[in-house]
């Protein structure tokens, strides 16, 4: 496969203007953000690197250590600095265009003996770091170590795999969770100081050779984490990820950071015509589902050709086929269902002009993942969903090398490698689950679960979360043959489940109810139908509290759609409408709970209703216990 740096060629301001350069060793630095809000102070303290960053004159990190090689004397040689300001255009994403601004010192190293460069950057939102190890010898493994010294007073919220994430806590509190066996802390590590947030994360793992993922852990000392990564070297050039650290004055601001994206090699591929994000249907939770004229889902071609011809006429792009479509695998072979012929789906698919993904793991047996992904191209997939592959660094990097040569999307089930910053170096990579998925082990989580992780787990990237249930009275009533196991524990609303598929940004939005739920709620389901997934040309998020609310807006052209989600209490948030353009009055169409709305005792109460809006107004979004809000606004021509 042909590789060049970019995907596209885009409008491109470089500014490599040199600040300075030194030929003699200092042991001081300062690099400050273009804007002038952060600054980063490198030193060498007894012959090792450290670090501290201030925002705005107040200390955020204190004095805290940087090395590649435990315990070794580190030289500086010389830096250099010098400030780049360049934009570029993603192939999809949460913005079309992005700016790349940030200011650099790299250091010329020797480690004992081992030639390197240490590289810092900070950008107006965030601060980075990167090692690399020139050719030659070295140690046969060396540890990433970073410190992060934090005021005492911070609490802390993380992942926790399929469960609600972890948060607020205590440095104690971190610790105690830790002494638990096999209880680790996910990224990212989100960190509330002095009414500020932090993300602590990682990204550009595909230039990283031989590594594990980072893994964090609480120091003894109250306040102080530190965080690693195990690697593996050989005696070619090695580079390190980049230790990233994120910052914004809410934490809604480190979900739409262009951070982690900008630090990510660039396009790989040659040709990304073929990679289209956008909705697709799932057959998965729809099985045992009873429709309105008897016809009852589930493993078989009319349960599909039904997917099938909804998805046409309402325009979703994707049907996705779960691993029902096979009983066992071998080498090079599937033994396909004797439930369903494959053949006839992919060939109604065809006439019908939707494209088709298949669900594949390696639990029935091992194909070959040189000839997976070849095999699916055969049988006309647009995608792949990959399950239980593990948390496996160069396996998932191959996969989706693998899975671009056959122009396949690749979407990663359960809990992978967060991998962030991907979508820029291999674009196909168009979504994965690291979060817990809407109704996974059959349970349901709750609105405050969500909201948690559309503030946590979504600052690695896009997340394939599995919401848009309409027929939550069917589902919690147990008429599904994969529902949640505990009757009536399933806490939304329908203009929730609506909104939540805005809220969380991904390539691909997998819709999970069946065809005659969406069309039962035609005027809802038009806020899904009309949303441009993965197109957007700016994002916002405009209120966040992590565990209680959460506000989103994105607009494609000249349209904005926003969805707003609010914990059990319920509430209201006002959306002050400033961003409209001057002059212009807009057509609103509101999507919303009613008065009878509620999670628990009435989830699919639900108006649609319309009017005009113009820059300044401001909307209150009334939302149920658990409920949501989403609006749709359109210029009047």
């Amino acid at each position: 496969m042909k590789i060049v740096n970019f995907c596209i060629i885009f409008l491109v301001i470089v500014l490599p203007t040199t600040l300075a350069s030194c030929n003699t060793k200092k042991n001081n630095y300062q690099l400050v953000a273009p804007e002038g809000k952060l600054s980063l102070h490198i030193r060498l303290i007894d012959n090792k690197l450290n670090y501290q960053i201030s925002q705005q004159g107040e200390e955020k990190i204190g004095l805290s250590v940087l090395e590649i090689m435990a315990d070794a004397a580190v030289t500086i040689i010389d830096a250099d600095e010098m400030e780049s300001d360049s934009t570029w255009k993603p192939v999809w994403g949460q913005q079309s265009t992005i700016r790349d601004n940030y200011r650099q010192l790299q250091l010329n190293i020797d480690i004992e003996g081992v030639k390197g460069v240490f590289v810092a950057r900070v950008y107006n939102e965030g601060v980075a770091f990167r090692f690399v190890l020139d050719e030659g010898e070295k140690p046969d493994a060396v540890t990433l170590k970073c410190g992060y010294a934090f005021s005492k007073q911070s609490n802390y919220y993380f992942p926790k795999g399929e469960t609600e994430p972890l948060g607020p806590l205590h440095h104690k509190e971190i610790n105690d969770f830790l002494q638990q066996k096999k209880n680790k802390i996910s990224l990212p590590l989100v960190v509330e100081s002095n009414e500020s947030f932090m993300a602590l994360l990682e990204s550009d793992l595909y230039a990283a050779s031989g590594i594990s993922p980072m893994r964090l852990y609480a120091e003894d000392v109250e306040g102080e984490m530190v965080s690693v990564n195990r690697v593996k070297v050989d005696h070619k050039k090695w580079m390190s990820p980049w230790r990233v650290i994120l910052f914004g004055d809410t934490a809604g601001e480190l979900v739409v950071n262009t951070v982690p994206i900008n630090l990510a090699t660039p396009c790989q591929l040659e040709n990304t015509d073929w990679i289209k994000p956008g909705k697709t249907l799932w057959d998965w939770r729809v099985h045992g589902y009873t429709a309105p004229d008897g016809f009852v889902y589930g493993i078989d071609n009319e349960s599909y050709y039904r997917f099938i011809d909804f998805a046409a006429e309402t325009g979703v792009d994707y049907f996705l086929i779960d691993d029902a479509w096979y009983k066992h695998v071998t080498k090079g072979h599937f033994e396909l269902s004797d439930k369903l012929a494959l053949q006839a789906v992919i060939d109604y698919a065809a006439k019908k002009d939707v494209q088709l993904m298949l669900y594949y793991d390696r639990r029935h047996g091992e194909y070959g993942d040189d000839a997976l992904f070849p095999y699916y191209q055969s049988l006309g997939m647009k995608g792949i969903k990959y399950g239980f592959m593990g948390s496996k660094v160069g396996f998932t990097r191959e996969a989706i090398q693998k899975s671009a040569a056959s122009h396949l999307l690749i979407d990663f089930h359960d809990s992978p490698v967060p991998f962030t910053g991907i979508r820029r170096t291999y674009p196909n990579a168009i979504t994965r689950e690291y979060c817990h998925a809407q109704q996974d082990s059959r349970r349901a989580f709750t609105p405050e679960t969500f909201i948690k992780m559309a503030l946590i787990n979504a600052i690695t990237g896009p997340l394939d979360m599995n919401n848009g249930n309409f027929d939550l009275n069917g589902i919690n009533a147990g008429l599904r043959q994969k529902g949640p196991r505990k009757p009536h524990s399933y806490l939304s609303t329908v203009c929730s489940e609506a909104a939540r598929t805005l809220v969380i940004f991904s390539g691909l939005v997998c819709i999970p109810d069946a065809p005659e739920a969406y069309a039962a709620k035609a005027d809802l389901f038009e806020f899904i139908q009309k949303m441009p997934v993965g197109r957007w040309d700016e994002s916002h998020v405009l209120h966040a509290k992590i565990g209680e609310y959460i506000s989103t807006a994105r607009r494609h052209d000249r349209e904005w759609f926003i969805g707003s989600v609010y914990c059990q209490k319920g509430g209201a948030l006002d959306i002050h409408l400033d961003f409209l353009e001057e002059g212009q009055d807009y057509e609103i169409t509101y999507y919303e709970d009613t008065e009878e709305t509620h999670c628990k005792t009435n989830p699919e109460a639900y108006r649609v209703r319309k009017g005009k809006v113009k820059k300044g107004d401001v909307v209150k979004a009334i939302m149920a216990p658990g409920g949501g809000h989403c609006m749709w606004i359109k210029p009047r021509i």
